[in-house]
């Protein structure tokens, strides 16, 4: 499809908040096109970058083929030394000059890392409407943080996921935003609940849904593309835009057997193949603009960049620009020359085999981890579903089987903090899962219980295979183990 034949976005104009639209042009961010230009630019506080001390950036990064794993040292057989330097003369092509990069910078992005991104997005996503656009953000939760305020006004409801990663709700909770479940199971949000709750509403209904699609967070799970569509297709129906917020979207992995044998020869190696495996991104199936995207490049470059971007309709994106300037003003120079430098070093080609380096990696660790909970976690009390991407496994718990379930008042969250010390005890953190839960209220409340019947008394806890060396991770799953038996009499 040539991009003249996709169709334009809808107007959705009315989702936005009223701060949203409130919003004016900063009369000396219009002026900064003129900057770097023959007009003698004397209207704004911007320091000559004869004034910035540094005159070079110089990094080594890993040449493309990654041939002893993306954690191998950096050596001279297998690193190229990337150089930005202060004068645009003495740089090669696409990149952005310390001068530039270190002066107060363009509020959408840069030129160079912006173009790269598209071409990035449309490679990958293929955007189905011809009007949309990508900005630079300071990271998915800047990112979140600028699409609440956006698109909401204090006691707005919005959409969540039952359990939800507990920074975006306190977001959420901080601005006077009701969050509201939309019940899950083991593969995430369910489509016909999301219905039932939006068919039964009173009132004004939510503007939004936010969803960690891929690798959710706190719970593994990843939405299937049959019920990514479905529930594109109720945003249609009831006129909610689709927040997806997807850090770990090329966290993607195989999936996991026991069998080890049957590992081998499964990986994929062309681009095609790679591209191919990915699940559908919601952006992927929009036709109608009401899909609002949150990349960073936190979970596959580095999270102390600060760096990530948004792609939605031009529309929607430029009331973002428009907040954007008078807070976080634009990303921190250093990080997006950096990146751009990288990233235009490797090339979209480089940079998949980066991608296709993680999905070997993260593979490999969740497999160890999971091999690690089949041999050292009570089968008797403990169940959990392999996750197929990102960083997450969640691993649940019968709370009834407890030897205290009656003593704790029959009380779930009580058997919860039970083993939670018990684990600290032993040398183990893993996150409860209670600390996720998603406690707004519908409207009317909702009464309709969960699809699964053990839903209110079972527990989970959430561990990560991507924070520590496999010898401490199968330690930590080991001591965990050592505390459920423990708490369950079962030592």
């Amino acid at each position: 499809m040539t991009t003249s034949s996709k169709p334009k976005a809808k107007n959705l104009n009315h989702l936005l908040s009223g701060e949203a639209k409130s919003r004016q042009l900063s009369p000396l961010k219009g002026l900064f096109k003129y900057f770097n230009t023959d007009v003698a630019y004397l209207a704004g506080g911007l320091p000559m970058s004869d004034y910035f001390p540094f005159e070079k950036l110089a990094v080594d990064i890993p040449t493309p083929s990654f041939p002893g794993g993306i954690g191998a040292p950096i050596t001279v057989e297998n690193k190229t030394t990337v150089e930005v330097y202060k004068n645009k003369a003495d740089n090669v092509p696409d990149q952005i000059e310390l001068a530039r990069a270190l002066q107060y910078g363009s509020t959408e992005g840069s030129v160079e890392f912006i173009l790269f991104v598209k071409e990035h997005v449309e490679m990958i996503h293929k955007v189905p409407y011809e009007d949309w656009d990508t900005i630079a953000s300071v990271g998915n939760t800047e990112s979140w943080d600028s699409t609440l305020r956006t698109f909401c006004s204090k006691g707005d409801s919005i959409l969540v996921e039952e359990y939800s990663f507990s920074s975006a709700l306190e977001t959420a909770n901080g601005q006077g935003i009701n969050t509201v479940p939309v019940t899950m199971d083991e593969f995430g949000l369910i489509p016909e609940k999301l219905d039932e709750l939006m068919s039964r509403w009173v009132g004004n209904k939510p503007k939004l849904l936010y969803t960690i699609c891929t690798g959710q967070n706190p719970t593994g799970s990843c939405l299937s593309a049959e019920r990514r569509k479905k529930i594109y297709e109720l945003a249609c129906k009831y006129d909610f835009l689709v927040v997806e917020d997807e850090p770990y979207y090329f966290l993607q992995m195989e999936p996991y057997t026991k069998d080890k044998a049957a590992r081998e020869g499964k990986a994929v190696h062309s681009h095609e193949e790679f591209i191919n495996a990915l699940v559908p991104s919601f952006v992927s199936l929009d036709v109608e603009g009401r899909v609002i995207r949150l990349d960073s490049v936190s979970k596959v470059l580095a999270p102390g960049l600060r760096l990530g971007f948004i792609v939605g309709q031009k529309v929607l994106l430029e009331r973002y620009v428009r907040l954007h300037e008078v807070s976080v003003q634009n990303p921190s120079g250093f990080s997006e020359t950096l990146t751009n430098a990288l990233l235009r070093k490797w090339g979209h080609s480089g940079y998949l085999e980066w991608l296709i380096a993680l999905r070997k990696e993260y593979t490999y660790k969740r497999d160890v981890a999971l091999d690690a909970v089949e041999e050292l976690l009570p089968k008797e009390v403990t169940t959990f579903q392999p996750p197929v991407a990102g960083m997450f496994f969640c691993l649940t718990l019968d709370a009834t089987k407890h030897p205290k379930y009656k003593e704790f008042g029959e009380d779930p969250l009580k058997v919860e903090e039970a083993i939670h010390e018990q684990a600290i005890k032993q040398g183990c953190l893993m996150a409860p899962g209670s600390w996720f839960k998603s406690e707004g209220q519908s409207n009317p409340p909702q009464t309709n219980l969960p699809l699964n019947p053990n839903h209110r008394t079972h527990i989970f806890f959430r561990g990560t295979y991507a924070a520590v060396p496999l010898d401490r991770l199968v330690d930590g799953i080991k001591k965990f183990g050592k505390a459920v038996r423990i708490e369950y009499g079962l030592e």
